[in-house]
This record gives C-alpha cells, structure tokens and sequence, in this order.
C-alpha cells in the first residue's frame, strides 16, 4: 500500500478549509494540520514536516507569499498557493518565494491531484539540483586543496606531480581520511612551519 502524502493547508475561510480537507481526503491525501494563519500554518510545517503546504494568498498575521518563502528558504516543504486573484504581480512574488504551484478559486476536485503531484516533483527536482551543486561545490574544493598540497609536496619533497598525488592518496588511504582532509592537513603544516 502507498502511503498517503502528508499536507498541511493554511486557508483563513473556515468554510473553504473544511472543503479543502474534505477534498484531499477523498483523493487519498493525509490532512495532518490546519491553520487559519501564514503564522500558524509555518510554525505548523516546522513542527509536522508535510512533504506539501497549501495555503490561501491572502491570510492574516502573515501572508501566503511571506509564509512560502520561510517554508522555502528553511527547506521545510513545498508550498502550493490558492488565490482567488491572478494578479501579474502575486504571481512574480510567488515565483520569488520559491512557490511550486498555483491554483485559482474557485477549484474543482479534480484539478487539485496534478496541481499537488507536479509541485511536488518540480521539489523533488529542485531538492536534487541543490544535492547536485553541493556535491559540485565539494569536488571543486576538494580538487583545489588537492592542487594547493601538490603544489607543496612538489616544492618542499622535490616530487613530480604524479608522485605527489599518489602521496596524498596513499596518506588518505592510510589515514582514512578524505583526499580534502589530507591536503587541508598539508596545508594547515605548511602554513605553520612558513
């Protein structure tokens, strides 16, 4: 059995919430949160960790859009927003937030299970382009410490540079410890013994 997908909604019409959860409900979803506030519904994902938020635009204490770009930028979920308007500029400031949907009142049933499923897959691809950089980030520096105690071994030990990066991978192997972390050391010992 698959597990049902857990979703906070944040709508400040009670009469629309209730209709909101009711629909997700029918559709398999998992209402594990309510909130009638931005505030409220972002300190409810910290506390449930959804895998989606929705949430109306327009909400007291803090906005939709506000709300979203917490929830966005502290990697908590996926924020899909109902508004009622379609206003260019609620759009743009959607899109800044980091919003992966947008559906417009009044919604029907059927057209809340695409827009769920394709924000979360744009997450889900958005969360591995940022997995993908941060590796790439990783190998970049540890490439450049890596060239940095090359450099030093091949001036100080008189090596080649094939020898000195054996010698760095031998002393990684040995050590068991990552090539960055041996070429830090090596630069860490160079930097005291200037």
């Amino acid at each position: 059995m698959l597990t049902q997908r857990r979703i906070v909604i944040a709508e400040d019409e009670s009469v629309t919430r209730l209709d909101l959860a009711e629909m997700l409900a029918n559709l398999g979803y998992l209402v594990v949160g309510e909130a009638g506030d931005g505030r409220s519904a972002v300190n409810l994902a910290r506390e449930l960790r959804p895998e989606l938020v929705i949430m109306d635009i327009k909400m007291p204490e803090l906005d939709g859009i506000s709300a979203a770009k917490i929830l966005t930028e502290e990697k908590i979920a996926p924020v899909l927003l109902l508004t009622a308007y379609s206003d260019r500029e609620l759009v743009e400031g959607s899109l800044d937030a980091g919003v992966m949907g947008y559906i417009v009142k009044p919604f029907r049933e059927a057209e809340l299970v695409p827009a769920i499923e394709l924000a979360l897959a744009r997450f889900r691809e958005f969360r591995a382009l940022e997995k993908q950089l941060g590796d790439t980030r990783d190998a970049l520096e540890t490439r450049r410490a890596v060239e940095r105690a090359k450099g030093i071994l091949m001036d100080t030990q008189g090596l080649r540079e094939a020898e000195a990066f054996r010698k760095i991978q031998k002393l990684s192997m040995n050590s068991r410890k990552s090539m960055r972390d041996v070429a830090e050391a090596i630069l860490l010992a160079h930097e005291a013994q200037s």
